[in-house]
């Protein structure tokens, strides 16, 4: 079993940790960083066993046939993954193709 994000997801992560620095969700920038890590560790070692959904049509925009799994990280917030599963030389390949949270996205699911 192999976890690989999108390019844009890679991206996407990257910006996050600046934008939760920037508007103080974090008082340090690298605590910042570490949750945006720790996220994405979390992502590569436990989806494969999460429980995943058929993702709504409204996120057809990154993928068609998507899963989405969620991930709990605080009382407040839960992060969503997207994702489609393949098959290559009887290897499980999950890719990642959107991550949003519940302050953006929960009323679409």
């Amino acid at each position: 079993m192999k976890v690989v994000a999108l390019p844009q997801v890679r991206e996407y992560l990257k910006e996050l940790s600046q934008v939760l620095y920037e508007n103080e969700y974090f008082g340090f920038e690298e605590s910042a960083i570490k949750y945006v890590e720790d996220l994405f560790k979390d992502i590569e070692t436990t989806l494969h066993r999460r429980q995943k959904r058929q993702a709504p049509s409204y996120f057809d925009r990154f993928g068609k046939n998507m899963f989405y799994a969620t991930f709990k990280r605080s009382k407040n917030t839960q992060w969503f993954v997207f994702f489609t599963i393949y098959e290559k030389n009887n290897e499980l390949i999950y890719l990642v193709r959107h991550i949003t949270n519940n302050h953006v996205s929960s009323q679409y699911l």
